[in-house]
């Protein structure tokens, strides 16, 4: 049970802070936040993330290619140009770290505004962050596992982030239904969603790329909203999209 537990929370922990902080704030700058505040955030989602922690400025460059080039052969993690979820997994993993480095032609005229701590982006993508939080991890399952299989969620908590993007981009560009004609092949995959806190509303976010609610309908339930909303009230953040444009609309 301790083992299950684990992995549940690790899962929604690393996802919220993964939609939160580097999808709609670093990426798409829904909300402002103070220095202080964006400081306790990168700190929260480093230990949410562990050792799949991703640079909000390389998420940001990366799913600024996302939207620009949706579904095209310039997207980085499109599934309409490769094979298989791992292909594309390997093919946004090498533009994130194109990105990383700087190296990055393509993402050049996506740069700027986003949150930066080099020093602390750094050392989490170091070999020493990764393997202790491996070790972390590894010593977590020796102590409270209770049966072999268990074991065999263990890869999933050192690629969690990984895991998100690969559910997130291939479902949600390949299964579902369809609100808006954007001009791309993404969908809302509901049947899902439990799974990626709102992050599978992708028709909609591609249509509305700057509203920090991601469900459309009145039936539609982004669950990552809720917290936001509750942030922005207690004075943590501040959101920036005008009340009509975070409220659900009538089917």
């Amino acid at each position: 049970m301790a083992v299950l537990l684990f992995f549940v929370a690790h899962w929604y922990l690393s996802l919220f802070t993964q939609t939160f902080f580097q999808h709609r704030y670093a990426a798409h700058r829904m909300f402002t936040m103070s220095p202080l505040m964006e400081r306790v955030f990168f700190v929260l989602t480093y230990l949410a993330q562990g050792s799949s922690f991703m640079s909000p400025r390389a998420y940001a460059l990366l799913h600024r290619m996302h939207h620009a080039y949706s579904d095209t052969a310039q997207d980085p993690h499109s599934p309409h140009h490769s094979t298989n979820a791992f292909v594309m997994m390997w093919k946004t993993r090498t533009t994130y770290q194109d990105c990383i480095k700087g190296t990055s032609v393509a993402a050049q005229r996506f740069a700027g505004d986003y949150p930066e701590w080099i020093s602390l982006e750094d050392f989490a993508h170091s070999a020493y962050s990764r393997l202790a939080w491996g070790l972390v991890y590894v010593l977590f399952y020796i102590n409270f596992a209770t049966a072999w299989w268990q074991y065999l969620l263990l890869p999933i908590h050192l690629m969690m982030g990984a895991v998100h993007g690969a559910i997130v981009n291939w479902a949600g560009h390949k299964y579902g239904y369809q609100n808006f004609d954007n001009h791309d092949k993404s969908r809302n995959s509901l049947v899902f969603d439990f799974l990626t806190g709102g992050e599978l509303f992708q028709n909609n976010h591609h249509k509305l790329p700057s509203r920090v609610n991601f469900g459309v309908k009145k039936w539609e339930v982004d669950p990552s909203y809720p917290i936001i909303w509750t942030l922005d009230r207690l004075g943590i953040i501040q959101l920036k999209t005008p009340k009509s444009a975070v409220e659900g609309v009538a089917a």
